[in-house]
């Protein structure tokens, strides 16, 4: 697949603010709306480059640039195009520094693992070369790979011990992601092996756009997971543990965040290990994870072919 970069903006009536979503195709960063798009370094001279993570740092000098200048659109590159041809379409935080994810954040999926629902956060981490995009192949290394649609938090601003006060400050955005894990491996040792079982290749698709924080409000997003028409998981973001803010809050009173850093903020109820029977993503599968506001990914999935 070739990758490129795009950043999306719409503008929004009685705001100061800008509405902006960033995407990535073929290594170039665009402003698009709705209707079109137009190429960020050529368009600003070279005041921005195309480089997604370099972007994320710059987002309110980019929306005050947009909003003086309002360059031409190139009506190929609208929202709707992009998200009817994700193949288009790689990670819009393709190398993130840090990548955080959160265990049981939601209380009906603590209920449906059976384990206890923590007194703080619990983190794990997958590894950032399991980045992938939003229409990116997942190909399963074994017939136990599980679903996980989750919120992600896309970090703007460094910082330590920020307060759940000033934590929205400190956020770029948010996309669709899936945390997907081969249990497997996950349930091989004692304790769980959350990290390098969460961490095959194209395991953390994330996208289709990076959406600016001031365009949605993340307590009460709809997130649903579906293949085959049938609905896998169907949740709310009110119904989380900790919200947002209170993540960062923890996150960073031990690391330091930093800019184009990313947090999975967690599942909802409704993945397949637990079931009865359990059930696992199978080859020919097209995953399908949105999140009202943020938009769509679609992910196909196939068996990896033995070698032996």
């Amino acid at each position: 697949m070739s990758l490129e970069n795009v950043v999306v903006i719409e503008s929004r009536p009685n705001t100061r603010c800008l509405r902006m979503k960033i995407a990535n195709i073929n290594g170039r960063a665009h402003i698009v709306t709705q209707t079109g798009g137009v190429d960020i370094e050529t368009a600003s001279q070279g005041k921005f480059g195309a480089d997604p993570q370099r972007l994320i740092e710059q987002l309110d000098e980019l929306k005050a640039w947009y909003a003086q200048n309002k360059p031409a659109e190139d009506s190929s590159l609208s929202t709707v195009a992009l998200q009817q041809d994700l193949s288009r379409l790689c990670s819009p935080v393709p190398n993130p520094g840090q990548v955080f994810a959160v265990g049981l954040n939601y209380k009906a999926h603590g209920n449906e693992v059976a384990m206890a629902i923590p007194e703080q956060p619990m983190i794990f981490t997958k590894f950032s070369s399991s980045i992938a995009g939003p229409g990116a192949t997942i190909v399963l290394p074994a017939d136990t790979v599980d679903w996980e649609v989750e919120l992600v938090v896309v970090i703007g601003k460094r910082g330590r011990h920020i307060h759940a006060s000033a934590a929205l400050d400190h956020i770029a955005g948010y996309c669709v992601g899936q945390d997907i894990s081969e249990r497997t491996l996950q349930m091989a040792n004692n304790p769980p092996q959350f990290s390098i079982a969460k961490s095959f290749e194209a395991f953390a698709p994330t996208g289709p756009w990076l959406t600016t924080a001031d365009e949605v409000d993340v307590n009460s997003l709809r997130l649903t997971c579906r293949a085959g028409g049938e609905t896998l998981q169907d949740g709310n973001t009110k119904d989380m543990l900790f919200n947002v803010p209170t993540l960062i809050a923890y996150v960073s009173g031990i690391c330091e965040l930093r800019a184009g850093d990313v947090i999975f903020s967690g599942t909802p109820d409704g993945v397949g290990f637990v079931r009865n029977p359990p059930r696992f993503i199978k080859d020919g599968w097209l995953l399908e994870s949105s999140i009202e506001g943020l938009g769509s990914m679609a992910n196909p999935c196939t068996q990896r072919e033995c070698l032996v």
